[in-house]
């Protein structure tokens, strides 16, 4: 598979290579070792969730806080989204910057999403299935949300939307990343960049 950083960093594109005859493919979807030999991060799965949305549904822009922090493989197994990535790390040299990725179902790219960052999809077509895959299981009141909208971020949206985007009552009423940050709801880079080497220095510990 091929793997390369986005924009943001900690932040990875994951691009499988397909096997096609006859019968349709078959592709490696992820492979720890690879992620962890490409990007240094350590990623065993603890969860996974399925989603499915109607075309034009935007879900986001959603994080965990740390501790516990969780990090994220995306993959859409049927129709295809707009995959956006946002670094809001206190901190960060790349803070509010963001990145894009078509996901679709018949290429079985992924995206990889490190603890700390923000992120969001917009279906673009309908009964859209997205998988992810979690590094910790769900713990109530560590997510959080921010303003898909916020103009302070300025995401590229309207590239995908013919019409209104259909919101959660949670995701409309999100708060913009400035407030998000005076909630005191996003980490650090420097926790961030811990909680990374943590998790290197654990599994290197295990084996």
């Amino acid at each position: 598979m091929g793997i390369t950083e986005t924009a943001v960093p900690d932040a990875y594109r994951i691009r499988p290579r397909l096997r096609e005859d006859s019968r349709g493919n078959f592709y490696e979807s992820y492979r720890y070792d690879e992620l962890a030999r490409e990007t240094g991060h350590v990623f065993a799965p603890r969860q996974a969730n399925y989603s499915v949305s109607a075309r034009g549904t935007l879900r986001g822009l959603h994080g965990v806080t740390i501790p516990p922090g969780q990090a994220k493989f995306v993959t859409c197994v049927r129709g295809a989204l707009l995959d956006v990535v946002v670094d809001v790390r206190l901190g960060s040299p790349t803070f509010g910057a963001y990145d894009t990725t078509v996901l679709d179902a018949s290429e079985g790219t992924a995206v990889y999403v490190a603890e700390g960052l923000a992120h969001g999809f917009v279906a673009l077509t309908d009964d859209s299935c997205v998988s992810y895959l979690c590094s910790t299981q769900f713990v109530p009141g560590t997510q959080f949300e921010i303003q898909p909208f916020d103009a302070e971020l300025d995401l590229p949206w309207g590239q995908a939307l013919t019409g209104p985007a259909l919101l959660s009552e949670k995701d409309r009423r999100a708060p913009g990343l400035a407030a998000a940050a005076d909630l005191g709801v996003l980490a650090t880079y420097e926790e961030c960049r811990k909680l990374y080497e943590r998790a290197r220095r654990d599994a290197s510990d295990a084996y």
